[in-house]
């Protein structure tokens, strides 16, 4: 049995919408935070499923280089984050100010 490729691309549309949501309505940063990877993993699964409908291998040459920057992302991302909270512990996305020298 195989399932359709738009049904696919609706369940990466309803992800990324959630991600996009998640973004805009909460002003906890690891929230954001995981907000932001479900986006890229919804931009990832589309990928896939186009390079699945074309079969062409290049959409999932993409996630591949996706995956890196989402790696960095973490790293990056997540260095500020425990700097932020080692200054105040309830920090939210609007106490960025603390960390200027």
């Amino acid at each position: 049995m195989s399932v359709p490729g738009a049904w696919y691309l609706i369940l990466a549309a309803v992800l990324f919408s959630i991600g996009a949501a998640g973004m805009l309505l909460r002003r906890n940063m690891l929230v954001m935070f995981m907000c932001v990877e479900l986006m890229l993993n919804a931009a990832n699964l589309t990928f896939v499923t186009y390079s699945r409908m074309l079969g062409d291998v290049a959409g999932q040459v993409a996630v591949f280089f996706v995956l890196i920057v989402a790696a960095a992302e973490v790293v990056v991302g997540l260095g500020i984050i425990v700097a932020l909270f080692r200054r105040r512990s309830g920090a939210t996305a609007d106490d960025f100010h603390i960390l200027k020298g």
